[in-house]
């Protein structure tokens, strides 16, 4: 491995060795709940270097790419800063690294973004279609509909201006990039992945339930309600 973090004092060093640790075991659970195939998908967690810094002393560790997920560990994790450039480590970065690099930088509250291909809610995706909010699980975790982000290709920061376009203002912990698949934020890595495992259940049961009939929509005051009481109460446990 490179050795470029030689030039972080040590506090920095040990924080991103954490956040490798922390991300390597989460890209098991992509798998784990059936939600990428092959070398799809990634996690990614902000390292802040300096809070009271520049935004460009910020760090992100994030999975390389092209690797299966078999042969992931906390050393083969990359870190980049929030320009997409690789920092230290000894394969390129993910494809999507650009993304979570916009991301980062324009909502500094995320500290973890996740991406991945599940099946249901990419077909959402597919259709361009927000998942409606049918559901007091997703009144709980998204604070109504999940929404639909714009078409970007993949290579530049334009995903990442799709999902902060999107998000920016929204309850919602997930955008369903059209044509793509969904993108999911959370206040660290552990958050953006139980948001991924989140949608893609929603999606799913949504799904279902379109084939028995149009599901019944919650009434705004109630999700308002059951949003409230699970982010600020229950879900804080």
């Amino acid at each position: 491995m490179s050795t470029t973090l030689d030039a972080y004092a040590a506090d920095v060093r040990a924080a991103v060795a954490d956040a490798r640790e922390k991300v390597s075991a989460l890209h098991a659970e992509l798998p784990r709940w059936g939600l990428v195939v092959w070398t799809a998908g990634n996690v990614s967690q902000r390292v802040v270097v300096d809070p009271a810094g520049p935004s460009e002393r910020d760090l992100l560790v994030i999975k390389p790419s092209g690797v299966t997920y078999d042969e992931l560990t906390p050393e083969t994790m990359v870190v980049c800063d929030l320009q997409a450039n690789l920092v230290d480590g000894d394969r390129a970065p993910s494809s999507d690294t650009a993304a979570h690099a916009y991301v980062y930088t324009h909502l500094p509250h995320v500290g973890g973004v996740v991406h991945t291909h599940s099946t249901y809610a990419t077909a959402w995706a597919a259709r361009a279609e927000p998942v409606p909010c049918a559901l007091t699980m997703m009144a709980d975790e998204f604070g109504g509909d999940i929404p639909v982000g714009p078409f970007a290709l993949i290579g530049d920061d334009s995903i990442g201006r799709g999902i902060v376009e999107t998000l920016r203002g929204s309850r919602s912990p997930a955008v369903l990039m059209r044509n793509h698949g969904p993108f999911t934020i959370g206040k660290d890595a552990t958050a953006a992945v139980k948001a991924a495992v989140m949608v893609e259940e929603v999606a799913r049961t949504v799904h279902i339930s379109r084939q028995l009939g149009e599901p019944l929509p919650i009434a705004q005051s109630d999700i308002d309600s059951l949003y409230a009481r699970y982010q600020n109460v229950y879900g804080q446990h």
